[in-house]
């Protein structure tokens, strides 16, 4: 039955059962007696209760859809409000879980062109960087080196803190460049691109520890991509954030996969709202199907965990 005539119908019934009292037997006097004025109170109170029990009782399945619409969010798929209630208010939640389950589609297609846009780009900046800029800037070392032999005393000692500045600019640009695209994790593996990743972040403000799996299953290319992003983006959230003096990244083996866990004793992140950082990092994880927490440790800090699920291949 459609929503308008039950709530029709109900409405119907009590004023039927308010006339029905008014056209009976029962009279009222006039001044109204104590019980008289006591009878019909109570009437009325139990007609309003009867109406507002059975208004909520039909009207409960729009209070959690609205619940649903105001907490939904698309880089946490899969809560959808239960289909209940009858007519056209479960007609409305079923089409309003189908729209969540098309905006959840489109937006994990768009993010991962995006994504995989942005890989692509990187890629292109860390050539042109590692080819050009670096090429570059080893040439003028070289010639620096060649001047500063050839030049008096005097000026050879400016030359030679120039040449350092280069060297200092050189390093930084092939920081950069592994940054952008970490080669290792192309030629030796995640393993390795993670070892790498935690000596880059160490420093003397920062002790970065790793823990990695000896008996890691198959991951493929764009799950180690993933997994080698949101480590990078964790220990840089540490190292600019977290004011912490201990981190450690781990990657163990589980029974539905992999998980990552990126870990610091800092000040934590509080009720601070999720920045850019994050919610990339979330768009990752749903491009593989992870699973992505990010929650306090019992210690202090912050923990990130990573947990990747992945098909045993059949003998």
């Amino acid at each position: 039955m459609p929503l308008f005539w039950r709530i029709f119908l109900l409405n119907a019934v009590v004023l039927v059962a308010a006339a029905a009292l008014l056209l009976g037997p029962v009279t009222v006097s006039t001044p109204v007696l104590l019980t008289e004025a006591a009878i019909l109170t109570a009437g009325l109170a139990a007609m309003l209760v009867a109406n507002a029990v059975l208004l909520r009782v039909n009207l409960a399945p729009l209070h959690r859809l609205s619940r649903a619409m105001t907490t939904a969010d698309l880089l946490r798929p899969g809560v959808r409000p239960a289909a209940g209630g009858h007519g056209e208010i479960a007609e409305l939640i079923t089409v309003f879980n189908a729209m969540l389950d098309r905006l959840e589609q489109e937006r994990a297609t768009s993010s991962a062109r995006a994504l995989s846009a942005q890989e692509a780009e990187r890629h292109r900046v860390a050539r042109e960087l590692h080819d050009e800029v670096g090429q570059t800037l080893t040439a003028v070392l070289l010639e620096l080196g060649r001047v500063a032999g050839q030049a008096p005393p005097g000026l050879r000692e400016e030359l030679h803190q120039v040449q350092e500045t280069t060297r200092a600019g050189l390093d930084e640009v092939r920081r950069i460049a592994r940054r952008l695209r970490p080669g290792v994790l192309d030629e030796l593996g995640l393993p390795s691109a993670l070892k790498a990743l935690t000596a880059e972040f160490s420093g003397p403000g920062l002790t970065v520890r790793h823990r990695l799996g000896t008996d890691l299953p198959p991951l493929g290319h764009e799950r180690e991509l993933v997994l080698y992003r949101v480590a990078q983006e964790g220990l840089t959230n540490i190292a600019r954030h977290a004011h912490a003096r201990h981190a450690e990244l781990a990657l163990t083996r589980t029974p539905a996969g992999v998980e990552l866990r990126v870990g610091d004793d800092g000040r934590g992140i509080g009720h601070a709202l999720e920045g850019s950082g994050l919610r990339g990092m979330r768009e990752r994880a749903l491009l593989i199907g992870a699973d992505l927490t990010v929650r306090p440790r019992p210690e202090g800090g912050t923990e990130i965990r990573l947990t990747v699920p992945v098909r045993s291949r059949r003998p």
